[in-house]
C-alpha cells in the first residue's frame, strides 16, 4: 500500500465500517464502565440494566453520518441518565465521553446553523445535570470518595461537546468551501469550453455562409445570361459547404473522449482561407512575411489556430460588409510573437458603434493568449483589423 492509498479519501462503505468497529468499542468500554464497583459499595444495577445502557450510548455511533442530530440527541440522554442513575459511576465516565466526541464531531460538521447551538445547548445541561445530580440528591451525608469535583462536573458537558462540535463544524466548513470551490471550477471549465465551441462555430459558419450567400446571389442573377458562371457559382457553394461540415465534424468530434483529435488549422492553410474568400466579390491577398530563423513549427497550435480564426472572421466580414473590396492580409511571424495585419478599401459607410460577435470573438481570442487587439474604420476608407499574439505561454512566463 503506498502513500496515496493511505491519504485517499475512504468511501462511505469504508466510513460505515469504521463506524461499526467505533461503536462496539464504546460499547465495550461503557459496559465496563457500567460494572465498575463504586468505592462506596452502593448498590450496583442488574446485568440487564449495565448492558443495555451500553449499548444505547455506543451502539447509534454506528449511524452517526447517517443521522447526526439523532444520534448526538440519543447518546446525549442515555449518557445522563447512565450517569444520573448511576449505572455507569461518575469516575467511569470517560467511557460515555467517547461517545460524545464522536456524536457531536459528525453532529457539528452536518449542522451548521442556528438550531445546532441549541441542540449543543441542551445537550450540554443534560449531561451536567447528569454527573452532579448523584451529588446532589443521594441519601447520604457527603459525596462518594470517588466522584469528581464539582468544577469538573459542572463543565463535563462542555468540556465533551464544545470542543468537538467546533472541531467538526470547522472541518464542515471546509469541506463545503472545496466543494463550493470544485463547483465554480466545474462551471467556469463548461462556460469556458462552451465560449471556445461557439467561437469555433461562429468562425466556420459565419465564413463559410456569407461565401454560400454570396455566390448563390451572383448564381441567381447569371442563371439564365450567363449559365457557365452559375455552374461556377454552384461549384464554389459545393466546395464551401463541404469544407465547413469537414470543420464542424472536427470541432464536434472534440467533446467525443474516444475519437482522436484531429489537427487543427494554422498558418498553413492561410492561402487555402484566401483563395476561399477570393471567390467571392472582394479580392484577397496574403502575405506571410516570416524572417530567418523563424519557423511555424514552433508556433504553439493554439496560436496558429487563432491567428487563422482571426484572418477567417475578418475576411468574411469584408466579403460581408465591404464587398466589392481589395483586402490585404498580413501575417509576420517574429521569434516572441506573431502580428496579424488584416485591411481593406471598402467603400461602404462603416457602422460606428455596431459590434458583432465577429469582433468580440476576435478580442477574446487575442485575450487568451495575452496579446493585443484593435480594430476600426482606417482614415482613408475601409476598415483595419489588428492583433499582436505573443508565441509564448503568459502563464508560463514566457518573454513578450
Amino acid at each position: 500500500m503506498n502513500a496515496a492509498q493511505l491519504i485517499r479519501r475512504l468511501r462511505p462503505v469504508e466510513l460505515y465500517g469504521l463506524d461499526t468497529v467505533a461503536a462496539v468499542t464504546v460499547v465495550l468500554i461503557c459496559f465496563t464502565a457500567a460494572m465498575a464497583t463504586p468505592a462506596d459499595h452502593r448498590p450496583t444495577e442488574p446485568v440487564w440494566a449495565s448492558v443495555l445502557t451500553a449499548l444505547a450510548i455506543g451502539l447509534p455511533i454506528a449511524v452517526r453520518r447517517r443521522w447526526p442530530t439523532a444520534v448526538a440527541i440519543i447518546v446525549t440522554v442515555a449518557a445522563s441518565l447512565g450517569l444520573g442513575l448511576e449505572f455507569i459511576p461518575s469516575f467511569a465516565a470517560p467511557g460515555p465521553a467517547c461517545a460524545l466526541i464522536l456524536a457531536f464531531y459528525t453532529f457539528g460538521g452536518a449542522v451548521r446553523d442556528a438550531r445546532a447551538f441549541l441542540v449543543e445547548g441542551v445537550c450540554c445541561f443534560l449531561i451536567t445535570v447528569g454527573m452532579s445530580g448523584p451529588m446532589l440528591f443521594a441519601r447520604h451525608t457527603g459525596p462518594p470518595p470517588d466522584a469528581p469535583s464539582e468544577l469538573l462536573s459542572l463543565f463535563f458537558g462542555a468540556l465533551m461537546i464544545a470542543p468537538s462540535a467546533i472541531l467538526g463544524f470547522a472541518i464542515g466548513e471546509r469541506r463545503a468551501q472545496n466543494a463550493l470551490r470544485s463547483e465554480q471550477l466545474r462551471r467556469e471549465a463548461a462556460i469556458e469550453e462552451r465560449l471556445r465551441l461557439a467561437r469555433e462555430l461562429h468562425d466556420i459558419i459565419a465564413h463559410t455562409m456569407t461565401l454560400i450567400v454570396v455566390k448563390a446571389s451572383i448564381g441567381n442573377h447569371v442563371a439564365e445570361t450567363n449559365p457557365a458562371e452559375a455552374r461556377d457559382a454552384l461549384q464554389v457553394i459545393e466546395k464551401t459547404g463541404r469544407a465547413a461540415m469537414y470543420e464542424v465534424r472536427k470541432v464536434l468530434d472534440m467533446l467525443r473522449e474516444d475519437t482522436p483529435f484531429a489537427p487543427t488549422p494554422g498558418l498553413g492553410d492561410l492561402p487555402k482561407l484566401v483563395e476561399m474568400a477570393s471567390a467571392g466579390d472582394a479580392s484577397v491577398t496574403l502575405t506571410v512575411d516570416r524572417p530567418e530563423g523563424s519557423a511555424v513549427d514552433g508556433i504553439p497550435e493554439s496560436v496558429q489556430l487563432a491567428v487563422y480564426r482571426i484572418v477567417q472572421e475578418a475576411v468574411t466580414n469584408v466579403v460581408k460588409h465591404a464587398a466589392p473590396a481589395h483586402c490585404q492580409v498580413v501575417v509576420m511571424v517574429g521569434a516572441q510573437d506573431v502580428r496579424v495585419e488584416v485591411s481593406d478599401d471598402g467603400k461602404r459607410p462603416v457602422r460606428v458603434g455596431a459590434v458583432g460577435h465577429g469582433l468580440i470573438g476576435m478580442r477574446e481570442r487575442v485575450a487568451l493568449h495575452g496579446g493585443t487587439f484593435s480594430a476600426g474604420p482606417r482614415d482613408g476608407g475601409g476598415f483595419s483589423v489588428t492583433a499582436l499574439l505573443p508565441v509564448a505561454d503568459p502563464a508560463a512566463g514566457g518573454n513578450r
